[in-house]
């Protein structure tokens, strides 16, 4: 007798989920009275049904929603936690054609990544979010979650939740629904028939608004989860008809997608020449930006760090060197730290820059150029220069010549007295630079890359204190008065 199937997996679903580890691959994994199975269902239902499932991915970050890449038969994105708010960003910017959707529990969008979902909605970025509210933590053991009601127990609350300590219950469709620029806003449940059907016209609805690119769309969705909240399923969703729908209130809170036009973003760029083009500017004597270095120094990854006070443009003097490696060519680092106070506070950065791919941007070991401005940056930095590495120090503030390695340099220069004979002791650090670039093509740089030095360093102080012409024309100057000065005391 041939077999005869009435109804069937939606086709936005494989098959077989071979993605699923272990022997079974028809079933999904999740607990029953779950509703993730059935929000997966309209989702894959709406998609195959649009068509669009060669040009969607749906984000799944940590959580019960991490499963999802096992069964929809479509691009998919795993993110760490909180992070899918920030990726579904990435995406549609980059491919505006694409159809994206996040898919978050509330332990994820409304905790830890609240502040990223809250920003892209209020971008009105174009994608829609399902947001699966079951007041709970499932995957983790039952922890207290942002939504969990007034009163419910839980491993982190097991007196109940108290509003005292804990706080209220987040409302987010509440939250997005006040915001400009999200198009569409619906709390549906996941309970009877009549309910999951509303909640199907609103996952068609939010899809449809991503498909025509008007801008973000959001569901909150009340789902049970029995096993956590030690429920029968059909207590659970009786629990959620009566109890959490009282301080969630099912319903629209916003539709705006009639009178919405279509989101027009400025259009990605692609080929390599154009990108090229807006990253690097064209600079006077010669295009800079594509003249890659010549000297041997440059064959390797040099590491950098920089340390003063608070206030002496240590994190400048940084970005202006990496902004200098990026008009030559190079991949380039900068991680700032300070301390609690910029203004007087200690305070040091680290700048990496390689012609290959930058592993971490953190120095703290193997410095090859070590910059100091004050001794309590000298006497907690310089074990970390490399054994063949080039120690430069202010000697206005530092006095005593630093005790340095076999095969290391130490190199003085009195930035702080230099700046002030200048006129302007924040100065400093442009005389830094100059008396770097002096040492550099004595010590290591090629003709070429020593010529070019004076008009990447501009280049890059213009960079960093673009729209500021007086302190970009002062800080030029006190950089090729560094370099004269280094230059003659290198003689």
């Amino acid at each position: 007798m041939a077999e005869v199937m009435k109804f069937g997996r939606p086709k936005g679903f494989f098959e077989t989920f071979e993605r699923r580890p272990g022997a079974i691959k028809k079933n999904m994994s999740y607990c029953p009275g779950c509703g993730h199975g059935v929000l997966h269902k309209l989702i894959a239902e709406a998609m195959a049904d649009f068509g669009i499932q060669d040009k969607t991915t749906l984000i799944s970050p940590v959580g019960c929603s991490v499963f999802a890449y096992y069964y929809f038969d479509c691009f998919g994105l795993q993110v760490p936690h909180g992070r899918s708010a920030a990726a579904a960003t990435g995406l549609t910017r980059a491919n505006p054609e694409s159809i994206v959707i996040g898919y978050q529990g509330d332990g994820d969008l409304a905790a830890i990544g609240f502040n990223a979902f809250i920003q892209a909605a209020n971008r009105g970025e174009n994608y829609c979010v399902f947001f699966v509210n079951n007041a709970i933590y499932g995957m983790t053991g039952g922890q207290m979650a942002p939504t969990s009601l007034l009163g419910q127990k839980t491993v982190t609350s097991p007196y109940g939740r108290n509003a005292l300590t804990e706080g209220y219950p987040l409302k987010v469709c509440e939250m997005v629904s006040q915001l400009e620029a999200p198009v569409y806003v619906e709390r549906v449940a996941l309970t009877t028939p009549a309910n999951i059907m509303k909640a199907r016209k609103a996952v068609r609805k939010a899809i449809q608004i991503n498909m025509e690119k008007k801008g973000f769309a959001f569901v909150e969705v009340l789902s049970g989860c029995p096993v956590n909240l030690k429920m029968k399923p059909a207590d659970m969703d009786k629990h959620i008809d009566e109890e959490m729908t009282k301080y969630f209130p099912l319903g629209v809170y916003k539709d705006v997608s009639a009178e919405r036009e279509p989101v027009k973003r400025a259009t990605p760029m692609y080929d390599r020449e154009t990108v090229a083009k807006a990253l690097y500017r064209e600079m006077p004597g010669g295009n800079v930006a594509h003249a890659s270095c010549k000297s041997e120094i440059f064959n390797r990854e040099l590491r950098i760090k920089i340390g003063g006070f608070g206030g002496q443009g240590v994190l400048s003097l940084g970005l202006i060197l990496a902004a200098m490696g990026k008009y030559r060519n190079l991949n380039v680092s900068w991680l700032p730290s300070y301390g609690p106070e910029m203004r007087g506070g200690t305070a040091n950065c680290a700048v990496i820059v390689n012609k290959g791919a930058i592993g971490s941007p953190i120095v703290d070991s193997n410095c090859d150029l070590m910059v100091v401005l004050n001794k309590p940056s000298l006497d907690k930095y310089l074990p970390e220069l490399a054994d063949n590495g080039v120690l430069m120090y202010d000697s206005s503030t530092i006095r005593e010549a630093p005790a340095v390695k076999p095969g290391q340099k130490a190199i003085a220069i009195s930035a702080g007295d230099i700046a002030e004979e200048f006129g302007n002791l924040k100065c400093a650090n442009a005389v830094m630079l100059g008396a770097i670039g002096a040492m550099l093509s004595r010590y290591y740089l090629e003709k070429e890359d020593a010529v070019l030095f004076s008009e990447t360093a501009a280049a890059a102080i213009a960079e960093c204190f673009a729209g500021k012409d007086k302190i970009v024309k002062m800080n030029t100057e006190a950089c090729a008065i560094g370099f004269d000065k280094m230059q003659v005391l290198l003689k």
